[in-house]
Protein backbone atom coordinates (compact mmCIF):
# COMPACT_ATOMS: atom_id res chain seq x y z
CA UNK A 1 0.00 0.00 0.00
CA UNK A 2 1.78 2.93 -0.91
CA UNK A 3 2.10 5.99 1.55
CA UNK A 4 -1.05 8.23 2.48
CA UNK A 5 -1.47 12.08 3.35
CA UNK A 6 -2.12 11.54 7.30
CA UNK A 7 -5.39 13.82 6.77
CA UNK A 8 -6.64 10.74 4.02
CA UNK A 9 -4.91 7.60 5.58
CA UNK A 10 -7.64 7.02 7.84
CA UNK A 11 -10.12 6.77 4.63
CA UNK A 12 -8.23 3.80 3.11
CA UNK A 13 -6.96 1.91 6.38
CA UNK A 14 -10.20 -0.38 6.71
CA UNK A 15 -9.89 -1.29 3.13
CA UNK A 16 -6.28 -2.42 2.55
CA UNK A 17 -4.50 -1.41 0.01
CA UNK A 18 -7.69 0.80 -1.89
CA UNK A 19 -5.49 3.81 -2.14
CA UNK A 20 -2.98 2.07 -4.38
CA UNK A 21 -5.38 2.01 -7.05
CA UNK A 22 -8.49 4.39 -6.20
CA UNK A 23 -5.37 7.64 -4.95
CA UNK A 24 -7.51 10.12 -6.49
CA UNK A 25 -11.06 8.69 -5.21
CA UNK A 26 -9.48 8.64 -1.69
CA UNK A 27 -7.89 12.67 -1.89
CA UNK A 28 -11.29 13.90 -2.44
CA UNK A 29 -13.24 12.02 -0.29
CA UNK A 30 -10.70 13.49 2.54
CA UNK A 31 -12.70 17.50 1.92
CA UNK A 32 -16.32 15.26 2.00
CA UNK A 33 -18.88 16.02 4.74
CA UNK A 34 -18.36 11.83 6.01
CA UNK A 35 -14.55 12.13 5.98
CA UNK A 36 -14.68 15.04 8.39
CA UNK A 37 -17.53 12.88 10.69
CA UNK A 38 -15.48 9.63 10.56
CA UNK A 39 -12.03 11.07 11.33
CA UNK A 40 -12.80 10.58 15.24
CA UNK A 41 -14.66 7.24 14.77
CA UNK A 42 -12.30 5.08 14.56
CA UNK A 43 -10.55 2.71 11.43
CA UNK A 44 -14.40 0.56 11.10
CA UNK A 45 -15.60 3.85 9.41
CA UNK A 46 -13.00 3.58 6.05
CA UNK A 47 -13.88 2.22 3.01
CA UNK A 48 -15.32 -1.06 4.23
CA UNK A 49 -18.16 0.51 5.68
CA UNK A 50 -19.78 1.12 2.38
CA UNK A 51 -18.21 -1.12 0.23
CA UNK A 52 -18.10 -4.08 2.07
CA UNK A 53 -15.39 -6.69 2.43
CA UNK A 54 -12.68 -5.35 0.27
CA UNK A 55 -10.10 -8.65 0.35
CA UNK A 56 -12.15 -10.40 -2.73
CA UNK A 57 -11.67 -7.14 -4.95
CA UNK A 58 -8.42 -6.43 -4.00
CA UNK A 59 -7.13 -10.09 -4.53
CA UNK A 60 -9.56 -9.80 -8.09
CA UNK A 61 -10.05 -5.82 -9.22
CA UNK A 62 -13.09 -6.22 -11.04
CA UNK A 63 -16.95 -4.89 -9.88
CA UNK A 64 -18.10 -7.96 -9.33
CA UNK A 65 -16.86 -8.04 -6.23
CA UNK A 66 -17.15 -5.02 -4.63
CA UNK A 67 -20.62 -2.99 -4.13
CA UNK A 68 -21.34 -1.13 -6.97
CA UNK A 69 -22.77 2.37 -7.38
CA UNK A 70 -24.63 2.06 -10.81
CA UNK A 71 -27.32 -0.25 -9.97
CA UNK A 72 -30.12 -1.06 -12.41
CA UNK A 73 -33.02 -2.09 -10.40
CA UNK A 74 -34.73 -4.64 -7.64
CA UNK A 75 -32.78 -5.69 -4.77
CA UNK A 76 -29.73 -4.08 -5.61
CA UNK A 77 -31.60 -1.03 -5.48
CA UNK A 78 -32.54 -1.49 -2.11
CA UNK A 79 -29.09 -3.48 -1.27
CA UNK A 80 -27.39 0.16 -2.07
CA UNK A 81 -29.88 2.28 0.07
CA UNK A 82 -29.60 -0.06 2.87
CA UNK A 83 -25.88 0.88 3.03
CA UNK A 84 -26.85 4.55 3.41
CA UNK A 85 -29.75 4.04 5.71
CA UNK A 86 -28.05 1.88 8.02
CA UNK A 87 -26.41 5.63 9.25
CA UNK A 88 -29.43 7.79 8.17
CA UNK A 89 -32.72 6.26 9.03
CA UNK A 90 -33.15 7.70 12.14
CA UNK A 91 -33.09 11.42 10.74
CA UNK A 92 -36.41 12.87 10.70
CA UNK A 93 -36.49 13.97 6.59
CA UNK A 94 -35.99 10.60 5.84
CA UNK A 95 -38.84 9.06 7.44
CA UNK A 96 -40.75 8.70 4.87
CA UNK A 97 -38.03 7.04 2.19
CA UNK A 98 -39.87 4.25 1.79
CA UNK A 99 -43.07 5.51 0.52
CA UNK A 100 -41.47 8.08 -1.41
CA UNK A 101 -41.71 8.22 -5.07
CA UNK A 102 -38.17 7.83 -5.78
CA UNK A 103 -37.72 4.83 -3.51
CA UNK A 104 -40.73 3.13 -5.17
CA UNK A 105 -39.55 3.84 -8.73
CA UNK A 106 -35.94 2.49 -8.12
CA UNK A 107 -34.03 5.68 -7.66
CA UNK A 108 -31.13 4.76 -4.49
CA UNK A 109 -29.24 7.60 -2.66
CA UNK A 110 -26.42 6.90 -5.43
CA UNK A 111 -28.56 7.83 -8.48
CA UNK A 112 -28.11 11.35 -6.53
CA UNK A 113 -25.55 11.97 -4.41
CA UNK A 114 -21.70 11.03 -4.88
CA UNK A 115 -20.21 9.96 -1.64
CA UNK A 116 -16.63 10.92 -2.33
CA UNK A 117 -17.37 14.28 -4.29
CA UNK A 118 -17.00 17.46 -2.49
CA UNK A 119 -20.40 18.85 -1.38
CA UNK A 120 -21.66 21.63 -4.04
CA UNK A 121 -19.39 20.03 -7.29
CA UNK A 122 -22.72 19.90 -8.94
CA UNK A 123 -25.64 22.37 -8.62
CA UNK A 124 -28.82 20.32 -6.76
CA UNK A 125 -30.82 21.45 -10.17
CA UNK A 126 -28.45 19.55 -12.73
CA UNK A 127 -28.60 16.79 -10.88
CA UNK A 128 -32.69 16.81 -10.83
CA UNK A 129 -33.02 17.50 -14.34
CA UNK A 130 -31.15 14.42 -15.11
CA UNK A 131 -34.52 12.39 -14.71
CA UNK A 132 -37.06 15.63 -14.40
CA UNK A 133 -36.47 16.88 -18.00
CA UNK A 134 -39.90 18.32 -18.25
CA UNK A 135 -38.90 20.66 -15.14
CA UNK A 136 -35.79 21.35 -16.51
CA UNK A 137 -37.73 23.18 -20.03
CA UNK A 138 -40.25 24.92 -17.45
CA UNK A 139 -37.81 26.70 -15.97
CA UNK A 140 -35.77 27.66 -19.08
CA UNK A 141 -39.41 29.93 -20.53
CA UNK A 142 -39.67 33.46 -20.14
CA UNK A 143 -41.33 33.55 -16.45
CA UNK A 144 -39.51 31.29 -14.00
CA UNK A 145 -38.65 30.94 -10.21
CA UNK A 146 -34.77 31.65 -10.14
CA UNK A 147 -33.81 27.78 -10.03
CA UNK A 148 -31.34 27.96 -12.84
CA UNK A 149 -29.64 30.66 -11.23
CA UNK A 150 -29.33 28.65 -8.00
CA UNK A 151 -31.24 31.28 -6.17
CA UNK A 152 -33.96 28.83 -5.09
CA UNK A 153 -33.29 24.98 -5.10
CA UNK A 154 -35.46 22.04 -5.63
CA UNK A 155 -35.07 21.08 -2.20
CA UNK A 156 -36.33 24.10 -0.82
CA UNK A 157 -39.78 23.22 -1.66
CA UNK A 158 -39.48 19.39 -1.76
CA UNK A 159 -38.46 17.18 0.73
CA UNK A 160 -36.22 14.62 -2.53
CA UNK A 161 -36.56 11.64 0.27
CA UNK A 162 -40.27 11.66 0.77
CA UNK A 163 -43.35 13.31 2.19
CA UNK A 164 -46.97 12.31 3.06
CA UNK A 165 -48.08 15.38 0.29
CA UNK A 166 -48.46 15.12 -3.30
CA UNK A 167 -45.21 16.12 -5.43
CA UNK A 168 -43.23 15.34 -2.00
CA UNK A 169 -43.97 19.38 -1.32
CA UNK A 170 -42.55 20.22 2.30
CA UNK A 171 -45.80 22.09 3.73
CA UNK A 172 -49.09 20.45 4.35
CA UNK A 173 -50.64 22.60 1.30
CA UNK A 174 -49.14 24.12 -1.94
CA UNK A 175 -50.98 27.55 -0.51
CA UNK A 176 -48.75 27.07 2.99
CA UNK A 177 -45.16 26.62 0.97
CA UNK A 178 -45.55 29.39 -1.29
CA UNK A 179 -46.62 32.02 1.42
CA UNK A 180 -43.10 31.23 3.06
CA UNK A 181 -41.82 33.82 0.65
CA UNK A 182 -44.98 35.08 -0.26
CA UNK A 183 -46.28 36.05 2.59
CA UNK A 184 -47.75 39.17 1.40
CA UNK A 185 -50.32 36.80 -0.52
CA UNK A 186 -51.63 35.22 2.61
CA UNK A 187 -53.86 37.98 3.60
CA UNK A 188 -56.43 38.08 5.78
CA UNK A 189 -58.59 40.17 3.29
CA UNK A 190 -61.94 41.42 3.83
CA UNK A 191 -62.47 40.15 -0.31
CA UNK A 192 -60.51 36.84 -0.84
CA UNK A 193 -60.82 35.49 -4.43
CA UNK A 194 -61.74 32.34 -4.14
CA UNK A 195 -59.47 30.50 -6.96
CA UNK A 196 -56.14 31.73 -4.14
CA UNK A 197 -58.04 30.75 -0.96
CA UNK A 198 -57.67 26.88 -2.63
CA UNK A 199 -54.89 26.63 -4.71
CA UNK A 200 -52.35 29.07 -6.32
CA UNK A 201 -51.47 26.29 -9.01
CA UNK A 202 -55.53 27.27 -10.33
CA UNK A 203 -53.69 29.88 -11.74
CA UNK A 204 -49.54 29.95 -11.64
CA UNK A 205 -47.16 27.08 -13.09
CA UNK A 206 -44.71 26.55 -10.00
CA UNK A 207 -41.53 26.01 -12.21
CA UNK A 208 -41.88 28.38 -15.56
CA UNK A 209 -44.06 29.97 -18.10
CA UNK A 210 -44.48 31.58 -21.23
CA UNK A 211 -46.50 33.99 -19.70
CA UNK A 212 -45.97 36.80 -17.35
CA UNK A 213 -45.96 36.41 -13.21
CA UNK A 214 -45.91 32.70 -13.97
CA UNK A 215 -49.50 32.56 -15.16
CA UNK A 216 -50.73 29.45 -16.62
CA UNK A 217 -52.54 31.17 -19.27
CA UNK A 218 -52.18 34.90 -20.60
CA UNK A 219 -54.92 37.62 -19.15
CA UNK A 220 -57.72 37.99 -20.17
CA UNK A 221 -57.98 33.94 -20.95
CA UNK A 222 -57.21 32.73 -17.38
CA UNK A 223 -59.66 34.95 -16.00
CA UNK A 224 -62.26 33.80 -18.79
CA UNK A 225 -62.11 30.90 -17.22
CA UNK A 226 -64.05 31.07 -14.68
CA UNK A 227 -65.60 34.49 -15.39
CA UNK A 228 -68.09 35.03 -18.10
CA UNK A 229 -69.84 37.59 -20.31
CA UNK A 230 -72.75 37.46 -18.36
CA UNK A 231 -73.10 39.92 -15.73
CA UNK A 232 -69.51 42.24 -17.18
CA UNK A 233 -68.13 42.82 -20.80
CA UNK A 234 -65.69 39.67 -20.75
CA UNK A 235 -66.66 38.33 -24.54
CA UNK A 236 -63.61 36.42 -25.39
CA UNK A 237 -61.23 38.49 -27.67
CA UNK A 238 -60.89 35.69 -30.76
CA UNK A 239 -60.16 36.55 -33.79
CA UNK A 240 -63.61 36.57 -35.64
CA UNK A 241 -64.44 39.32 -33.27
CA UNK A 242 -60.90 41.12 -32.50
CA UNK A 243 -60.53 41.42 -36.24
CA UNK A 244 -64.25 41.90 -37.72
CA UNK A 245 -64.53 44.12 -40.43
CA UNK A 246 -62.60 47.11 -41.39
CA UNK A 247 -61.14 48.02 -38.31
CA UNK A 248 -60.21 45.52 -35.19
CA UNK A 249 -62.56 45.74 -31.95
CA UNK A 250 -61.71 48.64 -29.77
CA UNK A 251 -61.76 46.35 -27.09
CA UNK A 252 -58.74 44.45 -28.34
CA UNK A 253 -56.34 46.86 -27.52
CA UNK A 254 -54.44 47.76 -24.02
CA UNK A 255 -57.79 46.38 -22.12
CA UNK A 256 -56.70 44.16 -19.27
CA UNK A 257 -59.08 42.55 -16.07
CA UNK A 258 -56.19 43.82 -14.19
CA UNK A 259 -56.50 47.64 -15.33
CA UNK A 260 -59.29 47.89 -12.83
CA UNK A 261 -58.85 44.35 -10.49
CA UNK A 262 -54.99 44.73 -9.52
CA UNK A 263 -55.46 42.97 -5.96
CA UNK A 264 -56.46 39.62 -7.56
CA UNK A 265 -54.82 37.68 -4.11
CA UNK A 266 -57.62 39.74 -2.17
CA UNK A 267 -58.44 43.55 -1.10
CA UNK A 268 -60.29 45.45 1.26
CA UNK A 269 -62.71 47.03 -1.38
CA UNK A 270 -65.83 46.08 -3.35
CA UNK A 271 -65.61 44.38 -5.79
CA UNK A 272 -63.18 42.64 -4.00
CA UNK A 273 -60.30 42.59 -6.33
CA UNK A 274 -60.34 46.25 -7.49
CA UNK A 275 -57.48 48.14 -7.09
CA UNK A 276 -56.04 49.43 -4.72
Amino acid sequence: MGLLPASTALAATAGEGCADCHQQMVNSFDTTFHAKIWKGMGEQHGCQACHGDTDAHVADPTMQNVLAYQAKGGSAVDELSAKCLACHDSDTHMSMWKMSQHSRNDVSCFNCHTMHATRGAVDQPTKCFTCHREIKVAVNKQSHHPIIENKIMCTDCHNTHGTATQHMIKEDTVNQLCYQCHAEKRGPFIWEHPPVEENCLICHSPHGSRHAKLLAEKIPNICQDCHDWSQHPGTPYDASRGFNGSSPNNRFFARSCLNCHGAIHGSANFNHTLRQ
